[in-house]
């Protein structure tokens, strides 16, 4: 696939949804492309075009062979144990907001709860989860997880907590198991798109994780604009171990832990 051929076809469903893929890291859209294109046995970009452009359900569904969705429950643990015992605690204000930007298949959002109520702040906190990805949302408010999946988070989860069970927190069936209720109640989930749509509300923390790497760094920017201005003062940016922040956002971002890739939003003209 040529860059022109990329171009060309990101510029069509701009033109056709409104979804501006342009400036996304052009290896990660290749290798999505490549991936939609063997699922459904196409053998040349313009059959992935045609079908693109003629067919609404199927390019929504598509997003998630285009964009893949990294989260786990508890994933990177250090992370959780770092907010539990230190960040969170530091935070005056009791009552929080906290934004999951990109929140895919929710793992990450009921991991937050399930760390809240440790706190004693579950019933106390407001999350908004959001995704560009419409199947990704509707999954996210099931909370329902195949076995299989919930046993390949079992290692991360029993570092957060060697003496709990995941039946502390999911109703098990057969196949599979369900999020209790009381961690989904205090979740308003979303259809946003990161790099086109604004948000109005403040938060207390942000998690944008694994979702930079693929912007470019213009589109990186606009992003960091973004969570900035949706940080409250002094509020935290959690970005993913795979993602790289660039030297325009250490100026809108301080490092508060390295190892967690945890930052603090710096005050507006801020220099580090």
């Amino acid at each position: 696939m040529s860059d022109e051929e990329l171009t060309a076809l990101m510029q069509a469903i701009n033109n056709r949804y409104g979804l501006d893929f342009t400036n996304y890291e052009r290896t990660s859209l290749k290798r999505g492309i490549i991936r939609l294109m063997l699922k459904h046995n196409m053998e040349s970009i313009i059959e992935l075009w045609s079908v693109v452009l003629k067919d609404n359900e199927f390019f929504l569904n598509a997003i998630d062979d285009l964009l893949v969705n990294l989260t786990e429950l508890f994933r990177n643990p250090d992370v959780w144990i770092k907010l539990r015992d230190i960040v969170i605690p530091e935070i005056e204000n009791k009552s929080l907001k906290i934004w999951h930007a990109g929140c895919s298949t929710g793992e990450e959002v009921y991991t937050m709860n399930i760390v809240l109520e440790t706190l004693g702040l579950l019933n106390r906190s407001k999350l908004m989860a959001t995704d560009l990805s419409t199947k990704a949302l509707n999954s996210a408010k099931k909370g329902d997880y195949s076995l299989i999946t919930l046993k390949q988070y079992l290692v991360p989860f029993l570092k957060f907590f060697p003496n709990r069970d995941m039946e502390d927190y999911f109703d098990f069936h057969d196949k599979h198991a369900t999020i209790k209720s009381k961690y989904k109640t205090n979740v308003t989930f979303k259809k946003h798109n990161l790099v086109m749509d604004q948000m109005e509300e403040k938060f207390d923390i942000i998690f944008c994780r694994n979702v930079m790497i693929y912007f470019d760094d213009a589109l990186k920017q606009r992003v960091l604009d973004l969570l900035h201005g949706c940080l409250k003062d002094e509020g935290y940016l959690v970005i993913g171990y795979y993602d790289i922040m660039p030297d325009y956002g250490k100026t809108k971002f301080g490092i508060y832990d390295v190892k967690t890739r945890i930052y603090k939003k710096l005050p507006a003209g801020t220099k580090q």
